[in-house]
């Protein structure tokens, strides 16, 4: 037992011991510390250690402290701890970056050679740090490559915020937003209208165009200009920097495109689509001498518009020349010499200034009331939709001496909105530009080439309706000598067959052929001949509303001022030489003449097909300028004038330019019951079906396809003709 205890007393002494060598050594180690922190070099290391920021994380634990096994030699320990401030300088660089405050505020004091050479890596490395750690200024020499000028910088900042955010507010259609955003991005929103707030050279032209834009028979209310002067913040310059493109788009679409949409006014009008492209106006304007020419040449460049557009100067008052007066007097009337009587010509000293109130350039001074006077006479009542009689009376004195001035500018304006729809370039340049163009209002057709009118003649159009001639442009691809007449659906169900039911036999009188097919459809053609309803020769241009120009064995009509007496199509009043003409500007090494096409005349059709089509434009102007620069009026036979008048007028805020939706033609032909005694041709043995529709057997080509919907623009409710 007391040896037990003697071992206790021994073991504790021993735990003792040990207890106090250990808080001996601690106590030491820690003076070692202090000492080593004491050195100006050491203190310098520390200061180049970045601080952390306090964590949250929790205390450590008994397996974090570890036995400091160095406690037991000083000398050692200082060396640790120099090693241990070497390895901790280590990484520095890193965390100079996050805090370069700490580097900025650190002094550098004096530090032994030794010392100092041990922390001459940190130092480099955090020198080196030093210039990288501001990020933010780094955009700046970005910022100064885009070249916007410092006065122009803040509306270059407001324009990227509302291009980016409100361009909707100033471009409701998607390609001028998308053209809008890459051209001022590419110039990095800098203003192309103002300069350190005043206005650019290009401004002032495009603002000069827009305010004329009553000349060119628009409206200049469409397009308000932004008052600038009042503009003299970035918010307000960037504003009126858009508002001014704004209204140069509108102005560019308008003057090329038109105001409204054809399919606004009726359902038999086709031109083909020319839409302006919004980046390509920017482009051309901004770069141009002349902004004003430049948007200028948006309009239509032909010679009937230009001298539309100077005759509506003269009649807003701000033409050139007196104004001329009939005075009162006796009628007077030309009459022509017939069988038995000879030609009677009056005279009065009123002619002279009739001649020149009507254009009659010469015989400028001849008092003799004869054939030409009593012509313009005739023109001139039709226009003014009187009685086209060519006699001089009192009624048409005060007509020619107080116009409806007011009504002609209308007139003049809706003819040169016409235009607008008609192709920029009206004929086939591989032929000297050639063309043939017909007006329906005056019911005449020309051939022009290289400018010059070739050849014209009269023609007999639709009647005012359901068989009004469409406008539109297409091109003649061949000519048909001794045509078939495939009667078009709708005579054959509206008139032929309700025909056959009051009796059946009228057909077969007409020398009408009558076809029907298993399925109970009927097809009637009339065979090539004298008395064909085509006449000798087909003029054909395929088109979707299935019209033509061709001869006719009724000639009588050609000498009716008004003759729109058909239903649909064309009427040609000398077709041999009006196909030798086309044939010749087709093919010039043939040497065509109205002899050699009228040889051809026979029994079965001959087709003479063009190397390259001839542009045919069917147009609508009641109201142009003559040969000898008179302006002309037209009486509006199908009310295409009134009709553009009143939208004009009364649709304001209305988006005219959106394309209406009407019924397409329909080709099918209806299963028919025929009466009893009609002579049927195949006697129920055709197709078992219908058969060729009627525009492949009229034109031999497929159906063609509904007209795609135009770039830009909305399809509207539709309309039934």
């Amino acid at each position: 037992m007391r040896d037990c205890l003697n071992h206790r007393v021994g073991f504790d002494r021993v735990l003792m011991t040990v207890a106090a060598t250990f808080l001996t050594v601690s106590a030491s180690s820690a003076l070692a510390q202090d000492q080593a922190r004491s050195s100006a070099a050491e203190l310098a290391i520390e200061a180049a250690i970045p601080r952390p920021e306090p964590a949250n994380v929790p205390p450590p634990t008994a397996a974090d402290i570890k036995l400091d096994t160095t406690a037991t030699v000083q000398d050692s320990v200082k060396d640790a701890a120099r090693d241990s401030a070497k390895a901790d300088v280590a990484p520095a660089p890193d965390k100079v970056e996050t805090k370069p405050s700490d580097v900025a505020t650190t002094p550098a004091p004096e530090a032994p050679k030794s010392e100092t050479a041990k922390t001459e890596p940190a130092k480099a490395d955090t020198a080196t740090a030093t210039p990288a750690a501001p990020a933010a200024p780094a955009a700046e020499p970005v910022k100064a490559a885009s070249n916007v000028p410092a006065a122009d910088q803040p509306v270059a900042d407001r324009l990227k915020d509302m291009i980016g955010a409100k361009t909707s507010r100033h471009f409701d259609r998607k390609n001028e937003r998308a053209a809008v955003e890459k051209f001022y991005g590419a110039r990095d929103f800098a203003p192309v209208w103002t300069q350190g707030g005043s206005l650019t050279a290009a401004a002032k032209g495009v603002i000069a165009r827009l305010k004329d834009a009553a000349s060119d028979g628009l409206n200049p209310a469409d397009y308000p200009v932004p008052d600038f002067a009042a503009a003299t913040t970035p918010d307000a310059l960037a504003d009126a920097e858009l508002k001014l493109t704004a209204g140069m788009f509108d102005y560019a679409r308008h003057a090329q495109s038109g105001r409204m949409h054809w399919s606004q006014v009726s359902g038999d009008i086709l031109y083909p689509e020319h839409p302006v492209d919004p980046g390509e106006v920017l482009a051309k304007v901004t770069t141009a001498a002349d902004a004003s020419a430049a948007l200028d040449s948006y309009n239509p460049p032909h010679k009937l518009y230009k001298e539309l557009k100077a005759k509506l100067a003269e009649l807003r008052g701000q033409g050139s020349g007196p104004v001329i007066e009939i005075a009162d007097g006796p009628a007077l009337k030309y009459t022509p010499a017939g069988k038995k009587q000879a030609e009677i010509v009056v005279e009065d000293p009123r002619v002279p200034q009739l001649r020149a109130k009507l254009g009659l350039a010469e015989n400028a001074s001849d008092t003799r009331y004869d054939a030409a006077v009593a012509e313009a006479v005739r023109k001139f009542q039709s226009g003014a939709e009187m009685k086209p009689t060519g006699i001089l009376d009192d009624k048409t004195v005060k007509a020619l001496n107080t116009p409806k001035r007011d009504k002609q500018i209308d007139v003049v304006l809706v003819n040169m909105e016409r235009w607008r729809w008609l192709p920029r370039d009206l004929g086939a340049p591989s032929l000297g530009d050639a063309y043939v163009i017909l007006n329906i209002p005056d019911f005449t057709l020309k051939v022009m080439q290289r400018g010059q009118q070739v050849w014209t003649t009269r023609v007999v159009t639709g009647k005012p309706g359901s068989h009004a001639t469409p406008l539109l442009t297409e091109t003649m691809k061949y000519i048909t000598v001794n045509p078939t007449w495939n009667v078009p659906p709708s005579i054959v169900y509206n008139e032929y067959l309700p025909a056959l039911q009051q009796d059946p036999t009228v057909l077969q009188r007409m020398g009408l052929r009558l076809e029907q097919n298993r399925d109970g459809s009927v097809h009637i053609s009339q065979p090539p001949g004298e008395a064909n309803a085509l006449g000798r020769i087909r003029f054909n241009f395929p088109n979707k509303f299935l019209v033509y120009q061709h001869d006719t064995p009724d000639k009588h009509l050609f000498a009716r001022d008004e003759r729109a007496f058909s239903h649909g199509c064309m009427r040609v009043q000398n077709p041999d030489q009006y196909a030798s003409v086309l044939l010749n500007i087709a093919m010039p090494g043939e040497k065509y003449t109205p002899e050699r096409v009228r040889s051809m005349y026979g029994k079965s059709e001959i087709d003479l097909k063009f190397p390259t089509p001839i542009p045919v434009n069917i147009t609508y102007q009641t109201a142009f300028v003559d040969d000898a620069g008179k302006l002309q009026f037209r009486k509006d036979v199908y009310g295409r004038d009134a009709t553009m008048i009143n939208i004009l007028k009364n649709n304001r805020g209305k988006d005219l330019e959106a394309v209406v939706a009407h019924s397409q033609p329909s080709y099918s032909r209806p299963a028919t019951t025929l009466p009893s005694g009609v002579a049927v041709a195949n006697n129920g043995s055709g197709f078992g079906s219908s058969g060729p529709n009627f525009f492949e057997r009229l034109f031999g080509a497929s159906t063609p396809a509904a007209p795609p919907a135009p770039v830009g623009r909305r399809p509207q409710r539709v309309f039934t003709r």
